[in-house]
């Protein structure tokens, strides 16, 4: 996970998946990605004993340890984007895992399935028009032949930073694509816009594969990016019958790549990105309907530990 001094104790699902476990008195290890290692083919990190807590300084914390993964039940991983080649290497060392140790999400899905690519690769259908590439004049031609507006992202952002709207007659379209590719070195992902995303960007949560709540993330008016992290404000809302199919088409997946924790985004009828490296919402989704999921997440997690036990 990230340094316990950047955790935003407020909106942060991880802070309380951790302060579930503590309230029940299972003990929690936190580390950062760059205090795992290998040695002898065995995954291996320098771990802080630290519980969580209901007020400041909100973590007590011990004497970090030197421990074999494999001694633990489950290892979350739950580091922020980018989803880099730090974060790739990560993936990497928690393949060492033993099978014993539930690892979540599953490392080999979060290796092999970029959170706003996955969609594109297995179920276009269910996703707005979508070109993936870094050749400015096909980017820029995209945009040209359509009549509506295009938005531009890296595929390695998060929080709405880097996401641009523009248009086939806008004249900054060419500073705007060499930008963002770096000049033809990076890839975008440019995509029709979705005018419904003024009225607000569904965020489900899934676990198992199971849809759990939702909430409506309503952008600013001065702004077309419904991300929280940008001032989106969170409203109540339902599941209707395609959001109940988008979550039906990709439960199975995320079941079979071991995806216990995932949040999708869905505007209008559309799918546009699924967020398995971390995914947030918990406290929000709490705070709108009375809930605790971090509890029933905690209770699948114990349910599968206890089945792997049993004869």
């Amino acid at each position: 996970m990230d340094p316990l001094e950047r955790i935003h104790i407020a909106g942060d699902s991880t802070y309380v998946i951790m302060r579930e476990c503590s309230d029940r008195d299972l003990p929690v290890w936190m580390c950062t990605p760059d205090r795992l290692y290998a040695h002898r083919g065995r995954a291996r990190a320098v771990v802080t004993p630290a519980r969580a807590l209901a007020q400041a300084p909100w973590f007590e914390c011990s004497e970090p340890e030197d421990r074999d993964l494999g001694d633990f039940d489950v290892v979350w991983m739950r580091k922020d984007p980018p989803f880099d080649m730090s974060y790739i290497f990560s993936t990497y060392l928690l393949d060492m895992v033993p099978p014993e140790t539930w690892v979540v999400n599953g490392a080999a899905g979060l290796k092999l399935f970029n959170e706003k690519m996955w969609v594109a690769g297995a179920w276009p259908e269910l996703q707005p028009e979508t070109l993936i590439s870094n050749d400015i004049a096909r980017l820029r031609a995209f945009v040209q032949e359509r009549s509506d507006p295009t938005v531009l992202k890296p595929w390695d952002g998060n929080g709405g930073r880097g996401v641009l709207v523009t248009h086939a007659q806008d004249a900054n379209l060419s500073s705007m694509v060499e930008l963002l590719t770096q000049e033809g070195r990076s890839y975008v992902i440019a995509q029709a816009y979705l005018p419904e995303v003024a009225r607000g960007d569904k965020r489900i949560l899934l676990f198992d594969g199971e849809p759990v709540g939702a909430m409506l993330r309503v952008p600013v008016r001065s702004d077309f990016r419904a991300n929280m992290h940008v001032g989106a404000s969170v409203e109540a809302c339902g599941l209707d019958s395609r959001d109940l199919e988008i979550c039906s088409a990709i439960g199975p997946a995320l079941k079979r790549w071991s995806m216990l924790f995932v949040g999708i985004d869905v505007i209008g009828d559309y799918l546009t990105e699924i967020n398995v490296t971390s995914p947030t919402g918990i406290r929000e989704i709490n705070r709108l309907y009375g809930k605790k999921l971090e509890a029933d997440l905690v209770d699948i997690v114990l349910g599968q530990i206890t089945s792997q036990g049993e004869p």
